[in-house]
């Protein structure tokens, strides 16, 4: 682990502290720039992001950070969760995370945080294995967070036979033919150069499938910095909102998120 958190910590900006936040469904993990320790705390069904925001500070009430980064375990757009997270409390959608950190944030996809911090070139298929199954997807720089996980399989979706529950429910050797199974069928439709493996439950394989390496949970943390270290991000760095009176809450995004349409650059 000391190893990968040195890693991650050379993809830094130089010019700001970075603090990033992976939320997800069973803890919220935590690393800054001049840390060389991850500080965790547990989540589960009744964390609300105030909680979240709340426990944050206290952890790292002696981190000194300019910028936050958060890895959000939801669908995002434009910087903004779209849906309130499955395995956590409720008020996610709409809250002000800037305000409430006091500092800009950008906010991603837990997955494509992990992708981010996982590439290395090319056209790059991440899958995270974790509570659900995390998804996405970068060509020649450019990321596209997606939720292959909720696509029908058999009976159900994918991240119902190879989430946690589904491992739960079936044992090991049976969820390690489905992982497989649905590794085989993702790259046959994708195509792309490499596979990487992530989140917690890429330890209970024994082996992995043809053109995959294993990611590791800790990448997230080199996404969150690599979000910063980068000119023309979409999404923007998310500000505490300030409303001119009759100023809309949502304004329209500009002409290059239009174009982007979710899309991240990484270079």
């Amino acid at each position: 682990m000391a190893s990968l958190i040195k890693d991650a910590l050379a993809d830094v900006p130089s010019d700001k502290s970075v603090l990033v936040v992976d939320v997800g469904g069973t803890s919220v993990k935590i690393l800054a720039s001049a840390q060389t320790e991850i500080g965790s705390f547990l989540s589960g069904p009744g964390l609300t992001p105030r909680q979240m925001v709340s426990a944050v500070k206290k952890l790292a009430s002696d981190w000194r950070c300019d910028v936050v980064s958060i890895g959000y375990p939801g669908p995002v757009l434009q910087g903004r969760p779209t849906a309130e997270p499955i395995n956590l409390g409720h008020g996610w959608v709409g809250f002000d995370f800037a305000a409430a950190f006091g500092r800009p944030v950008k906010v991603v996809n837990d997955a494509a945080l992990q992708a981010i911090g996982s590439y290395e070139g090319g056209k790059m298929l991440f899958l995270g294995l974790g509570t659900g199954l995390g998804t996405a997807l970068i060509v020649d720089g450019e990321l596209e967070p997606m939720e292959l996980g909720h696509l029908s399989y058999k009976k159900a979706t994918y991240e119902s036979y190879v989430g946690r529950a589904g491992l739960e429910r079936n044992g090991k050797k049976k969820w390690r033919r489905r992982v497989a199974d649905v590794v085989e069928r993702l790259t046959a439709a994708l195509r792309p150069d490499e596979t990487v493996i992530g989140g917690g439950n890429v330890r209970e394989l024994d082996a992995l499938p043809p053109r995959c390496r294993a990611g590791h949970n800790a990448n997230a943390f080199r996404g969150g910095f690599r979000l910063w270290a980068r000119d023309k991000l979409i999404p923007p760095a998310l500000t505490p909102r300030r409303i001119r009176r009759g100023a809309s809450r949502h304004p329209r995004p500009g002409r290059s998120e239009r174009r982007s349409s979710g899309l991240v650059r990484l270079s």
